[in-house]
């Protein structure tokens, strides 16, 4: 019943709490179904608990199926846990048994570090699966295990294979006090053994020896060993030991596992972080709706979360209404500047494609998957070029990137969709998404600076006045930028060409006629614009604020204009 709880609470930790979590691990990977992908899996040292890990991952795209991965995971590293420790002594195995939980929920902490991979609760799973095979076996079956099973374990599990080491060299001689020297030389030996395998792989394979020792897998950014993943095999150990001496009532250790739960686990998921992610899958899914029901609980603060807000704003048709009762960071709050980041570069590349620059979201989605620390490739990207090769009729290379993810489980009917329709200019062109990104997107490429793209949102409105997100940014920039008169000019521009005139932009021409003593025109401006806007020249009374007063007019574009915070 404990272990099914442990189940049923990380189902719920992943599926309700951070499903955002699962779907950032699942993008930057692309699992092939084929057997050239699984040889050059099979090919390095862990290879097989990395092929797992990622076969496991790509059921991350669907959050119930996610978590219910992530939740038998972790059961069965519990309950593995638990065969190794039990003994002979089925009532004192029950007495310890909430002990078993402390490597779980220590690695349940670690997971909050997006950047371990699924990879290392494999490869400890297959490592606590081998330490209960050899411990209740003879002498001569464990020699053989030592010289042969070490370093095939190695080379399919990684260098967590020195858990398996540790525990031949110090828990097997304090279960087989008859035999202790026998085990104890046998644990030697496999030490041997398994640094002779690092020594080999480092000189015949192309990654450094430090990398062989830290797993080439386990984690996204190479050479790196994080404390939690050195602390989970010495915990195993050391409760281990602790198992076989410890007097202590179960429902102390129970309480134990619980405080450790409760305390340790959210503070592994840093809220910040897990902010952004949130924002880039609600991004990611076009879900636009939840994105600002989500800023309007919390308003958002960091680049990317008042960017993702301001595109869903812009998409529902909504920025020049609402944008200033959010927080905003200047210009940087619509297109954030490039960051040679795999994380924020995809969501920097979905604004330029949702405002019709479908070559540059192709190159911002070349720069992500070429920043991915450990040379994976990523299905979001890969989808995402054959998206912008079929807009711009590369019907070719579309083929190419199509047929990987034809390889794959969860995106191989979208591919054939894709594929079927290569070549059919009536079918592109009448799709709701591809054939509107061919009506806004530039005839020509040009190139740009990311100081002066306001000028290339102009070019984008100019070209098709259809395109209502160029034509929100536009005129966005400039008052964010707390520029009036560009801003004005921009406004003469759109209301040439359409009927545009929401709040913001309204609240904006008033500042730009008050700042020289004139009244706006009223076909521009209401009446009521107009008086409450003089009631907020009352109250900033020539620079000299009333606070009090001010701050009946905070979300407004006057607010904002006159506070460079």
């Amino acid at each position: 019943m404990l272990t099914l709880m442990l189940g049923i609470t990380v189902w719920l930790f992943w599926a309700v709490g951070y499903p955002h979590a699962l779907a950032f691990r699942e993008q930057f990977q692309l699992f092939l179904l084929d057997g050239d992908y699984f040889c050059e899996r099979m090919a390095l040292p862990g290879g097989l608990a990395r092929w797992i890990a990622e076969f496991l991952t790509q059921f991350f795209n669907n959050p119930f199926y996610g978590a219910t991965m992530m939740a038998l995971l972790f059961m069965l590293i519990q309950r593995q846990t638990w065969l190794v420790y039990k003994g002979k002594e089925s009532e004192r195995a029950i007495t310890f048994y909430p002990l078993t939980f402390i490597p779980a929920i220590l690695l349940w902490y670690g997971m909050g570090d997006e950047m371990l991979l699924l990879a290392y609760p494999v490869a400890l799973l297959m490592v606590l699966t081998a330490c209960w095979f050899i411990k209740e076996v003879n002498l001569v079956v464990d020699a053989l295990v030592a010289v042969v099973g070490i370093p095939l374990l190695y080379w399919l599990a990684g260098p967590l294979a020195f858990l398996a080491v540790a525990y031949m060299v110090i828990i097997l001689p304090q279960k087989n006090s008859k035999r202790r020297w026998g085990f104890f030389g046998l644990g030697v030996l496999a030490v041997v053994l398994i640094v002779l395998c690092i020594a080999i792989c480092g000189r015949l394979l192309p990654y450094p020896v430090q990398q062989q020792w830290v797993g080439i897998g386990y984690y996204r950014l190479p050479l790196t060993l994080t404390l939690v993943m050195a602390a989970i095999p010495v915990a195993v150990i050391v409760l281990a030991l602790l198992s076989q001496k410890l007097k202590v009532k179960s429902y102390w250790l129970l309480a134990v596992s619980l405080l450790l739960a409760i305390f340790l686990v959210p503070s592994g998921f840093d809220a910040k972080k897990y902010e952004i992610i949130d924002y880039d899958y609600l991004v990611r899914t076009a879900q636009w709706k939840k994105i600002i029901q989500k800023a309007e609980r919390q308003h958002p603060d960091l680049p990317m979360s008042v960017a993702a807000t301001n595109l869903a704003l812009a998409m529902e048709n909504q920025l020049g209404e609402r944008a200033f009762q959010f927080f905003q960071r200047g210009t940087q709050g619509l297109v954030p500047p490039f960051e040679r980041n795999y994380a924020t570069t995809m969501m920097t590349g979905e604004i330029y494609f949702r405002l019709g620059l479908v070559n540059t979201a192709q190159r911002y989605a070349f720069e992500a998957m070429e920043a991915i620390p450990n040379y994976d490739k990523s299905v979001r990207v890969v989808k995402r070029l054959a998206e912008t090769n079929l807009i711009n009729g590369q019907y070719e290379v579309a083929r190419k990137y199509l047929h990987l993810l034809e390889k794959t489980l969860f995106y191989r009917r979208w591919a054939q969709e894709m594929l079927a329709m290569l070549g059919d200019e009536a079918k592109i062109n009448s799709h709701p998404l591809y054939g509107y990104q061919r009506l806004i997107r530039l005839p020509e490429d040009q190139l740009f600076s990311e100081k002066e793209l306001d000028k290339f949102f102009g070019k984008l409105f100019l070209h098709n006045q259809q395109n209502e997100v160029a034509m929100q940014y536009l005129l966005m920039w400039p008052l964010l930028n707390r520029d009036i008169p560009t801003f004005m000019d921009y406004v003469g521009v759109v209301q040439n060409r359409a009927q545009y005139n929401p709040l913001c932009i309204q609240e904006g021409i008033c500042f730009a006629y008050g700042q020289k003593r004139t009244l706006p025109p009223e076909q521009l401006v209401s009446n009521a614009m107009t008086h409450t806007f003089a009631q907020f020249a009352q109250a900033y009374n020539g620079g000299q604020q009333d606070p009090v007063k001010m701050q009946a007019f905070k979300g407004t574009v006057w607010y904002y204009l006159v506070n460079e915070e």
